[in-house]
């Protein structure tokens, strides 16, 4: 079996040259490093934060060599991952998001699952950070399907700049959504009429997690994670009172309608939001921003249905496993193994505002961190613990397309072309259709 040490590699000194070179000749083979092909759609900041963490692990030995293939979108590395399965020309790990069915990435037949890789060797004994009763790339039995790279939450970023301009006091944004629209108008009338507030997520914001931060299920059967019964989607008078409110806030100026773009968060970033929400994995890119004050807190609740607001689903990838040979499967997991230590651990997550990969990267992270980042910090906590049944996660099959098909919806609501109620009504219809189409 292959040794992979997590050190420098050693040299051999006191032979003589020519004896050195003759045995490189004739062992060459024998020492020549293990290709780990890691494929990511990872962009900007976080691609740079990941290129440089596999710059370090491969200086830091001689035995594994990762190298990292980047595509544009995780549609172009998908379709890549099917032609290279015929081929059979895989990467050892590629970045796949969990899009609520989770079958259909584990049932591919050149994928293995994490958890076969933590029984032995450099996964072994690993306390990962997110519990396992979270759906999220997780199994039924609170395995590791693949490992949690790039798991996210989604957040209310805000522009201190411009709550302080717009003289609030506190400077910060208030928990509820109909206290948030006071807000957002004293922001638009006091500096930043052209964009009090925005978001890249409106699926997530308005639907999905509408239902976990007010402790509501999203869909049936426990969000579809109870062995028995199919999950169906029924957005009652929260949803259309949520949604009329999101309409009259795009008709009044003081939101700007959502997109699925990245323009609402480049907007952000140059300071020209007051208010964003959107994902965590946002906050190493507007770390980097030197002009941009911001800090972050927790999505609005309705506090007329929920006393306390819970926590939004975990999102966002992880890195799969691919079948490989076994020396590259070794390979694969000292890789991974070397990631899940908690100097690099705690360094991803700083970098990105992705979830911590492991309980040591959490606590290992200094107070200073957090200085100004608001309540990152307690949001980022909850996940340790145990979650309610509204905020596990839920599966519910062929999902990317109802996603698709509610963004549609949405959008020609929130641009007027149709009301609230007769908006949700086609997203249930339209849902629980998708959902048991095969």
């Amino acid at each position: 079996m292959m040794n992979f040490p997590f050190g420098s590699g050693a040299g051999r000194p006191g032979y003589r040259v020519a004896c050195v070179l003759a045995a490189a000749v004739v062992a060459a083979p024998a020492w020549a490093a293990t290709d780990v092909p890691v494929w990511i759609s990872l962009a900007g900041h976080n691609a740079d934060a990941f290129q440089s963490l596999v710059k370090a692990y491969n200086r830091s030995q001689s035995d594994v060599q990762v190298k990292v293939r980047t595509f544009d979108t995780p549609e172009a590395l998908n379709q890549a991952l099917d032609a290279a399965a015929k081929s059979k020309s895989l990467p050892a790990l590629a970045q796949i998001g969990d899009s609520h069915t989770l079958e259909d990435i584990s049932q591919r037949p050149y994928v293995q699952p994490l958890y076969a890789l933590e029984k032995t060797g450099p996964l072994k004994n690993v306390r990962w950070f997110v519990s396992s009763d979270n759906a999220f790339i997780h199994d039924a039995k609170g395995r590791l399907m693949a490992f949690p790279a790039m798991l996210e939450v989604p957040v209310m970023y805000y522009n201190q700049d411009a709550f302080k301009k717009a003289g609030l006091v506190p400077a910060t944004p208030q928990r509820t959504w109909m206290d948030l629209q006071g807000q957002l108008v004293s922001l638009a009338n006091k500096g930043s009429r052209k964009c009090p507030l925005t978001s890249d997520l409106p699926v997530s914001i308005n639907l999905e997690n509408l239902a976990a931060v007010n402790n509501q299920l999203y869909a049936s059967a426990d969000n579809g994670l109870k062995a028995k019964g199919l999950p169906s989607f029924s957005f009652d008078v929260t949803y259309v009172r949520h949604l009329s409110l999101m309409i009259s806030w795009v008709r009044s100026e003081i939101m700007v309608r959502p997109d699925a773009g990245m323009r609402s968060v480049s907007r952000f970033a140059q300071g020209e939001c007051a208010v964003m929400m959107s994902s965590s994995g946002h906050i190493g890119e507007f770390n980097d921003q030197r002009k941009l004050h911001y800090a972050v807190s927790g999505l609005p609740y309705y506090p007329e249905v929920t006393k306390v607001p819970g926590n939004p689903f975990v999102s966002g990838a992880g890195l799969w496993v691919m079948k490989s040979s076994k020396p590259v499967t070794d390979a694969t997991a000292a890789f991974l193994g070397w990631m899940a230590q908690p100097e690099q651990a705690a360094s991803w997550y700083q970098q990105t505002g992705y979830l911590p990969l492991t309980q040591a990267a959490f606590d290992t992270t200094p107070p200073s961190y957090y200085k100004d980042l608001g309540q990152w910090r307690n949001l980022v906590a909850v996940y340790a613990g145990r979650s309610a049944v509204t905020g596990q996660g839920f599966r519910i099959h062929n999902y990317p397309a109802i996603r698709t098909r509610f963004q549609q919806i949405l959008t020609s609501a929130l641009d007027g072309q149709e009301p609230a109620v007769t908006a949700l009504n086609t997203a249930t219809a339209e849902g629980n259709r998708l959902a048991r189409q095969r």
